[in-house]
């Protein structure tokens, strides 16, 4: 076999097959350039939260996470502070002349 045959290079031009191209592959490539040469986010952990938090599909349900987040802690001190108060009412009226 000669690998300078010009027929046996002609044919395999001809058999040479060309796939065609995704959709939208031009304005993908364009997007994933842009992607790139933008600066790097040095953003904190929290920064990256807050940014998924005002998302408006998010919005509501961490509005919703913190109020109720917000009556809980409420409740509980609540709670303590009528035991703390129920406490101090029963010790003075047990040994009212021990507070003085």
């Amino acid at each position: 076999m000669n690998s300078n045959d010009p027929k046996l290079g002609a044919l395999l031009r001809e058999a040479r097959v060309s796939p065609s191209l995704p959709p939208r592959f031009q304005e993908n490539v364009w997007r994933r350039i842009e992607d790139a040469e933008a600066p790097a986010r040095s953003g904190s952990w929290l920064e990256a939260l807050a940014a998924l938090i005002l998302r408006p599909r998010f919005a509501y349900v961490a509005a919703t996470v913190l109020l109720l987040a917000g009556v809980s802690a409420g409740t509980l001190e609540g709670r303590q502070a009528a035991r703390h108060d129920a406490q101090m009412n029963y010790l003075a009226a047990v040994a009212p002349q021990s507070l003085r």
